[in-house]
C-alpha cells in the first residue's frame, strides 16, 4: 500500500500568492474567484481558505507592499531623495511579466471596493505618506506629504496604467530630475 503524496504547505501558499497576484492584476477583485486562482496553482479551493481563511485575505495579502529600506530608517534623509526611489521602486521597475505589476496599482485597479480602498489608504497613508510628513517642517506637512504621494501615484498611473507617450518613453533620470525638484518646492515649510 502506497503512501499518500504529501503537501508541501509552504509551496502550496506560494503558489496560491503567485497566482493571485497575476489574477487579481489582471482580473481585479471582483473579476477573480477563488476557483480560477486554486486552477491556477492546481490545488483545491478549499486550500485558500485553510491558508488563508478568505478571498479578502488573499487578496490583502497578495498585494501587500513592503516599504522600501530607508523609508523609516533613516529620519535625516531628503524626502526628494526618497520620493527618487519610490519612483523607481514603483513606476520605473520593469515589471513586463505577467501579474508583476505594481501592488499599488493592482489596489487601484479594485478601488472600487470600501475594503480595498482602506487597505490602500493605510499602506500609502499610514506607511508611506506618514514617513514623508515627519521628515517635512510645519504645520501642513501632512497636506505637503500627500500631495507628494498624489504626484507619485500620478506618474505611476499616467505610466504604467494610461500608457501616456511622454512618461512611457522618458528616463527614470528625466523623470527623476523633475519630480525631485517638484518635490523640493513641496519640502520648504512655506512662510508664517
Amino acid at each position: 500500500m502506497s503512501e499518500p503524496k504529501r503537501r508541501d504547505k509552504a509551496a502550496t501558499r506560494t503558489a496560491l500568492l503567485e497566482a493571485a497576484r497575476r489574477r487579481f492584476t489582471e482580473h481585479g477583485y471582483d473579476g477573480t474567484g477563488v476557483r480560477d486562482i486554486a486552477a491556477d496553482a492546481q490545488v483545491d479551493a478549499t486550500l485558500i481558505f485553510r491558508y488563508f481563511g478568505s478571498k479578502q485575505a488573499l487578496f490583502d495579502e497578495a498585494v501587500r507592499v513592503d516599504v522600501p529600506q530607508g523609508l523609516g530608517r533613516d529620519g535625516r534623509r531628503d524626502p526628494a531623495a526618497l520620493a527618487g526611489e519610490l519612483l523607481r521602486e514603483i513606476v520605473f521597475t520593469d515589471r513586463t511579466a505577467p501579474g508583476a505589476e505594481h501592488p499599488l496599482f493592482v489596489m487601484l485597479r479594485s478601488a472600487g471596493r470600501p475594503e480595498v480602498r482602506a487597505h490602500l489608504r493605510e499602506q500609502v497613508c499610514d506607511e508611506y505618506l506618514a514617513d514623508f510628513a515627519e521628515r517635512l517642517p510645519g504645520p501642513d506637512a501632512g497636506l505637503r506629504a500627500e500631495l507628494i504621494g498624489g504626484l507619485l501615484l500620478g506618474i505611476g498611473l499616467m505610466r504604467s496604467v494610461i500608457g501616456s507617450p511622454a512618461l512611457s518613453d522618458s528616463s527614470i533620470e528625466e523623470t527623476g530630475g523633475l519630480v525631485a525638484e517638484m518635490v523640493a518646492a513641496l519640502q520648504a515649510a512655506p512662510p508664517q
